[in-house]
């Protein structure tokens, strides 16, 4: 009956990964898959790939969804602009990944999520209560093209979807409002653009057994649907210090296990 307690087992990863997920609005399986993986024993690129490949299947659906009902849009251009950088910097992130150890991955990890604990950190309630991009502003080129390589690149080489560097690039870096932030990355989670990733992390046999993704995707489903509703009904400031404990968390236990 080993499958059955890898459906259970993968079932309660999805659910905690996807309520934080539609929560925080970063893309459902990512960072909190990987530590959960991790706490079941798997090493890191095992981890890293049973995230990206929980990632193919649209389970940010019905998050996105609850974010669309509450008045929240992606216009179109982020998308395609961010969607780019992330089609590009994908692949390259995953051969970098498979051709490094796990302690520096890990490291990496740790540098990564520090860094965007100080851009969260470093706005201020006041631009993100008066923020200058609106629903349907239009926003430079470039900036959103490079938030989408770095996306692409830290879903290849970290296995976390890049929906945490999406929401941050958008919330602090271009002062869009943060549920409409979370609400692009959202949207990337139901474009299969973690593919390319995906698929060099599983043709070299890194990932988990499939009970434990089926059930891992079911939970996803679930809990990214619970998860975007208790958001909209909390201020930009509580999703904003929100996503900065889970980071933060998330930092404090990358390091605990680089330095074991």
């Amino acid at each position: 009956m080993s499958w059955l307690h890898d459906i259970l087992a993968g079932s309660g990863v999805g659910l905690v990964a996807g309520l934080a997920s539609g929560f925080t609005g970063t893309s459902p399986g990512g960072g909190l898959v990987i530590f959960s993986v991790l706490l079941l024993g798997a090493e890191q690129h095992v981890a890293q790939g049973t995230s990206l490949i929980t990632q193919v299947p649209p389970t940010g659906l019905a998050g996105a969804r609850r974010y669309w009902q509450s008045g929240n849009r992606s216009p179109l251009p982020w998308i395609v602009w961010i969607g780019l950088g992330f089609l590009i910097g994908g692949p390259g992130g995953g051969y970098a990944a498979a051709a490094v150890s796990d302690s520096v991955l890990q490291w990496t990890y740790v540098v990564y999520l520090v860094a965007l604990i100080a851009m969260l950190a470093l706005r201020s309630d006041r631009s993100n209560g008066h923020s200058k991009a609106g629903a349907s502003a239009e926003l430079p080129r470039l900036p959103l093209l490079l938030i989408g390589l770095l996306a692409g690149f830290s879903s290849g080489f970290m296995g976390i979807g890049g929906g945490l560097a999406v929401t941050v690039g958008l919330a602090a870096g271009l002062r869009v409002p943060q549920h409409q932030a979370q609400l692009v990355s959202l949207v990337f989670s139901v474009i299969p653009s973690s593919v390319p990733a995906a698929w060099i992390y599983w043709s070299k046999g890194l990932m988990v057994s499939w009970p434990a993704i089926i059930g891992i995707l079911a939970g996803l489903w679930i809990g990214t649907d619970l998860g975007a509703r208790m958001a909209n009904g909390v201020s930009r400031s509580v999703l904003r210090w929100s996503m900065i404990a889970l980071i933060s968390l998330m930092a404090l236990y990358m390091t605990s296990k680089a330095l074991s």
